[in-house]
């Protein structure tokens, strides 16, 4: 295991530079919407804010596949010692690091973000998004302990929004929902209305013929901090699609491991496969509401798809 400090000041450093934790441009980064329909740029009731965590996660690819190759070598010594750590901003950011990142996980990722905007369209949602509004909500910085980095981001996330008169967001993600809803106004003072957006369809019910039941994983945040679990599975009903519950799931959700792949690749494993025999025992297709959760449960080799992206395929 890396030492934590110094992969949260690299983490840190790299939010301070480009508003997000990997140093790239955040116009590099947020490329989705270029492709997406079913919204309008101009102020509206809502704003959909995704907290750039599903553009992110190629890129959190990208550098745990690095870390990983670190971790277990000679120079995680150095790392440790800090004597390493000032030269991985440059390794890991810009041009260079994008360039490590799968076009094709990319388009996945883009994916679910177009998925649920035609979700909200269809639920007759009035919503608007525009890029230069949405930024990463500093998340990470608060879970590995850097409180101090998160309310310096967090206030210049906050006090953005509130000058563009923006009160109320949609959020896609539960780490960004968490941060929006229960951090902001506590560390930056701000408090906005905050919808998952799941909370939000109103689709009209369709049967599934043929469909196979689900197993739901719920996020850490939407299970055990916020209580949402019940949301998606509404979702879920609303269209006759069956699901099954695993044995940890709800308030007392089983952790994919996600959270900790940035400090020790290793014990991610390790968690993550005790999370992947829950629902490798349970023999169905698994669906999350987490980008994170996602891309870590795919690498344990599950079927695995975002709730987003199976519920437009029935409405």
């Amino acid at each position: 295991m890396f030492n934590p400090k110094d992969v949260v000041d690299l983490l840190a450093l790299n939010v301070r530079k480009s508003r997000n934790p990997f140093g790239v441009p955040n116009s590099q980064l947020n490329t989705w919407w270029r492709e997406a329909a079913a919204f309008t740029r101009r102020p509206g009731e809502a704003l959909l804010f995704t907290g750039l965590m599903y553009q992110a996660v190629p890129y959190l690819e990208a550098a745990t596949r690095y870390l990983e190759r670190l971790e277990d070598s000679d120079f995680a010594d150095y790392l440790r010692f800090g004597r390493l750590s000032r030269y991985l901003p440059g390794l890991l950011v810009g041009r260079g690091f994008s360039l490590l990142t799968s076009r094709a996980e990319k388009r996945k990722f883009n994916g679910v973000l177009h998925s649920i905007c035609r979700l909200l369209a269809k639920s007759g949602v009035g919503f608007f998004y525009h890029p230069d509004l949405d930024f990463y909500s500093g998340i990470l910085l608060y879970e590995l302990g850097d409180q101090d980095g998160f309310v310096e981001h967090a206030r210049f996330v906050a006090r953005t929004l509130k000058l563009h008169g923006v009160r109320q967001v949609i959020t896609v993600d539960p780490h960004t929902t968490y941060a929006l809803k229960e951090l902001y106004p506590k560390y930056a003072g701000e408090a906005f209305e905050v919808h998952p957006y799941f909370t939000r369809l109103r689709l009209p019910p369709r049967r599934a013929n043929g469909h196979e039941p689900v197993a739901i994983h719920d996020p850490c945040f939407y299970g055990r901090y916020l209580k949402l679990s019940h949301s998606p599975r509404e979702v879920l009903r609303s269209l006759n699609l069956e699901y099954m519950e695993v044995r940890n799931c709800g308030e007392f959700t089983s952790c994919c491991g996600g959270p900790v792949e940035s400090v020790s690749p290793a014990l991610n494993r390790e968690i993550l496969g005790r999370r992947a025999a829950e629902f490798k025992a349970c023999g169905a297709p698994v669906v999350t509401t987490c980008p994170i959760c996602l891309a870590n449960l795919l690498k344990a080799g599950l079927p695995v798809e975002d709730l987003a992206s199976l519920v437009v395929r029935y409405c």
